[in-house]
């Protein structure tokens, strides 16, 4: 018979297995990071997209995917172990930023940026890492501001002309302006002054004088050489804007002013003599200069002129509760702590809001607000319509037009989109013009008579017109 195996045999295959090695770790991926191969290209207050691949295509799920700007360390987005990482990221960017991981299983690890800003402009890396192996791309972000359209305004007579001038801001880099006619010819312009505002976009003004019989059709043009797009506005003028010298008109002025000065001469004598009385004056002379014009009216006492000036007041019915109102129901302003008051369907309840109790549906009506120093408000109308409760949208198509004073004291006209106002100053005073026949609404500096901001006609539907107001940590008043 056989002899019998060793009695070590069955440990063998085991032994064995101890003493042979391991096999090695899967190698890391070895790809490529390309990028865009070109400046990108964003436009100041909207999103972008930073485009970002690997090559060849293949998962970046479980790699290291970082954004960074000059250095490693400024973080602008990191996606590590299968999530966002916001640890180390830069606080301009919180909650501006987000992975694209639709196309993450296919290499694709583009970056959205929202809201841009003026600083994001400049370098960004995106930087992928598997293993110790990694690689990164490199590009570059350009900014650029389309601002807002022009405002043409007719500014004052001079040199036998009229002075007219365009305004506008939001721009960047500093953007080109022409004054063109009818046919698109260029026209020397009288004055051009840039600035930068506030948030760093150029603010400009420009003005141009105007003669009768010639280019009254004419146009403001500004132009973004870098996006290569422009803005433009359109305005005429009349024939009877022009300033004229009429002698029979200058006669008749003269004659007019000394017989008002004989009638003062003569009320000034009877006062003298204890009358207490001198009939009634039936018609009046009203002259109003401003700057270089002079616009003469006939009246009848106690008949409105092309526009009333309403005596508006405020509706408690509509204030929020943290809003007081004073007891003539001309002045508004934030209380120290909210008031309990009746949840009527009137009632704006999230947004310190009010109406004013006037409603207008046709006809030209002017009203004055006095906003001082305020720190933060709105001034304008809105349509009876009007969301009162939740969230509301401070723009037209909210049924709201409006200017307003932001948190960050930028001074802008709630259009859509906003259009930042070109102002060195904000007035302490304006007044606010509704043409309902026109759809029209315009705020004009009480303080000089500059105009500030006009929404174009049609913008206002036809429905029952309200005085607006908001405010925030500041009094607002109704002035007679």
């Amino acid at each position: 018979p056989p002899p019998p195996p060793p009695a070590s045999s069955p440990a063998c295959p085991l032994l064995a297995s101890y003493l042979l090695p391991l096999p090695p770790p899967p190698p890391a991926a070895q790809f490529r990071v390309v990028g865009p191969g070109h400046p990108v290209t964003a436009i100041v207050g909207e999103n972008i997209v930073l485009p970002c691949h690997l090559s060849p295509r293949m998962s970046a799920e479980n790699m290291e995917v970082r954004w960074f700007r000059s250095e490693f360390t400024s973080v602008v987005h990191q996606y590590h172990e299968g999530k966002d990482q916001y640890g180390q990221q830069m606080p301009d960017y919180r909650g501006r930023t987000e992975l694209l991981k639709a196309g993450i299983m296919d290499g694709n690890v583009s970056l959205q940026i929202l809201n841009i800003r003026l600083s994001d402009e400049g370098q960004y890396n995106c930087f992928v890492q598997d293993g110790p192996f990694y690689e990164e791309a490199l590009m570059e972000l350009k900014i650029a501001g389309l601002g807002s359209a022009p405002l043409i305004s007719v500014e004052s007579h001079q040199d036998g002309g009229i002075r007219v001038v365009c305004q506008s801001a939001g721009w960047y880099p500093e953007p080109k302006v022409l004054w063109r006619d009818l046919s698109g010819q260029e026209l020397p312009s009288l004055s051009e002054a840039k600035s930068l505002g506030d948030s760093g976009l150029f603010e400009t003004e420009n003005s141009i004088i105007i003669k009768e019989h010639s280019n009254q059709n004419l146009s403001c043009w500004i132009r973004n050489t870098f996006l290569n797009q422009e803005k433009e506005s359109t305005v005429y003028i009349a024939d009877s804007f022009f300033p004229r010298v009429n002698r029979w008109m200058v006669a008749l002025i003269v004659i007019l002013l000394v017989l008002f000065g004989f009638i003062g001469l003569t009320v000034y004598l009877f006062k003298i003599k204890g009358k207490r009385h001198f009939g009634k004056l039936t018609n009046f002379l009203l002259i109003n200069e401003k700057g270089k014009n002079k616009i003469l009216h006939w009246a009848k006492q106690g008949k409105p002129g092309p526009a009333l000036h309403s005596n508006v007041t405020l509706d408690p019915d509509t204030a929020h509760p943290d809003l007081v109102l004073s007891e003539d129901q001309k002045s508004v302003s934030w209380g120290d702590t909210q008031q309990r008051l009746p949840d009527n369907p009137e009632r704006f309840d999230s947004w310190p809001c009010v109406l004013g109790c006037e409603g207008f549906t046709s006809g030209r009506h002017c009203w004055e607000v006095e906003v001082g120093d305020g720190r933060y408000w709105a001034v304008g109308v809105a349509r009876e319509s009007a969301r009162r409760k939740g969230g509301i949208s401070l723009s037209p198509e909210g049924g709201i037009w409006a200017v307003e004073r932001d948190w960050q004291g930028q001074f802008r006209a709630l259009s859509s989109p906003v259009t930042p106002l070109p102002r060195r100053r904000v007035p302490s005073r304006i007044r606010v013009c509704l043409d309902c026949d026109r759809g029209q609404v315009t705020f004009i500096d009480a303080g000089d008579e500059a105009p500030i901001f006009t929404f174009p006609p049609g913008s206002v539907p036809g429905e029952r017109i309200r005085p607006w107001l908001w405010v925030g940590g500041s009094r607002l008043r109704l002035c007679p």
